[in-house]
């Protein structure tokens, strides 16, 4: 059949009843629909039909491939020194791009972090660096060249040209109740990830109830699907399953973010960030074939320098005081014992709720919103004592992100059971 005789409707019908996609079929679908010749509706009920049956490796390798197709690919050949990315599913208080591309930049690789802004509880990189008086995230391909050669790391906004068919599918996705559908999560992240030129990746799966996988079985799932096609597209891929029952490190904000980042460039900072800021630059660094000790980097303060001069080349002052909020409450312990649980999910929907995070795009975020927890699971707690602050400039916000918490924390006279940060690591993956 000519591709130009392909119509969506037969297409749609195919993938409903379990069918397989051709290639040419493929290519034709995502280019039509960039192009506005397949309309949103008929792509929608293509997205619920994958939702139910699924694409095969295939289908799948080559939907990604297409999506690239639409748009430009990036090229780092240039730079003097290998390149390596990580990706996050996205968590409550997951700052670890803050301390992680500076750090795996001190061990001598170039750290492209294309970041974006947050939508719903989990917040975005963006959004956080953009606390920072003077920060901007808008570089030209030119300018991010330029800083990655000089100064090893840059975090910035993702350019438009990059696999553009996927902006117009995630939108879509997120209006037609098809978001949770695995091939579509793998081949949009990666798609932008292959297309963004990095030689290798590292991609943090997170598992619990403050990620996008609830189950270690899901998440594994999408780690594998998402190393495979990586690898298949020449990317050193490999993916590691992190735990989101409980939020990481203390903050989840933006501001309050930054200024924990910057603790544990410092040295401190949480011992959970810690670890997994640690874990993913010693795959980051194997990945891109470098010997390096991503602890001593820390520990000398080389992380700290590349963090001041990533910052400053895009115009923040690293020394500035963050925002602070005007209105902070409290929440207390109700007994004595011991704080055996910490939901991730509802300290993120309490931080989205007093004003760091946003519901639709184009909604501003407060810099200095959030929530910040001064007690984990496993710690003893004494009645009356401050176990929750939250940080917000509009106080009539307060009371709706009290409600979300309530509950939200439970006090037991035993330690619950150590959970490890990192659960897994896949370096082999489907298709």
């Amino acid at each position: 059949m000519d591709a130009s005789t392909f119509d969506a409707v037969d297409l749609i019908r195919t993938k409903r009843d379990g069918g397989v996609l051709t290639d040419d079929q493929i290519d034709w679908l995502i280019r039509s629909y960039t192009d506005g010749g397949v309309a949103a509706e008929q792509m929608a009920a293509m997205a619920m039909a994958i939702y139910f049956n699924g694409l095969g490796p295939d289908e799948l390798h080559r939907w990604t491939h297409a999506m690239i197709g639409t748009g430009t690919r990036m090229d780092f050949s240039s730079l003097s020194r290998p390149t390596a990315d990580k990706h996050s599913t996205g968590g409550v208080g997951d700052k670890i791009t803050l301390p992680l591309a500076p750090l795996v930049a001190a061990c001598g690789v170039a750290v492209p972090q294309l970041s974006g802004r947050g939508l719903g509880h989990t917040g975005g990189t963006l959004d956080k660096l953009e606390a920072i008086p003077g920060w901007r995230a808008g570089l030209s391909n030119d300018e991010m060249l330029a800083q990655l050669e000089d100064v090893g790391a840059v975090v910035c906004a993702a350019g438009s040209g990059l696999a553009p068919a996927d902006k117009l599918l995630y939108a879509l996705r997120d209006v037609t109740g098809t978001v949770e559908s695995i091939p579509l999560i793998a081949s949009s992240i990666m798609s932008k990830k292959i297309a963004e030129g990095t030689g290798s990746l590292v991609l943090d799966v997170k598992v619990g109830s403050g990620a996008f996988m609830k189950t270690a079985d899901r998440a594994g799932e999408l780690a594998r699907t998402m190393v495979g096609l990586g690898t298949a597209a020449g990317v050193r891929t490999v993916a590691l399953l992190t735990d989101m029952q409980t939020p990481l490190g203390r903050t989840a904000g933006n501001g309050l973010e930054v200024a924990e980042s910057v603790e544990v460039l410092a040295g401190g900072g949480p011992a959970d960030v810690v670890e997994l800021t640690l874990a993913l630059a010693q795959e980051m660094v194997a990945a891109a074939g470098v010997e390096a000790d991503p602890a001593e980097a820390l520990a000398s303060g080389r992380a700290m320098d590349v963090w001041r001069r990533m910052i400053a080349a895009q115009g923040g002052d690293p020394d500035a005081t963050l925002p602070r909020a005007r209105h902070v409450d409290q929440i207390r312990a109700d007994r004595d014992g011991v704080l055996t649980e910490l939901d991730a999910y509802a300290v993120g929907v309490a931080a989205w709720r007093l004003g760091a995070g946003r519901a639709r795009k184009e909604d501003p975020v407060q810099a200095a919103a959030g929530v910040e927890w001064h007690r984990r699971p496993g710690d003893q707690v004494r009645s009356g004592e401050v176990l929750l602050s939250l940080h917000t400039d509009t106080e009539e916000r307060i009371p709706r992100a009290k409600e979300v918490l309530a509950g939200a924390w439970q006090i037991g006279d035993a330690a619950p059971a150590v959970r490890p940060v990192v659960l897994d690591r896949i370096d082999h993956g489907d298709g």
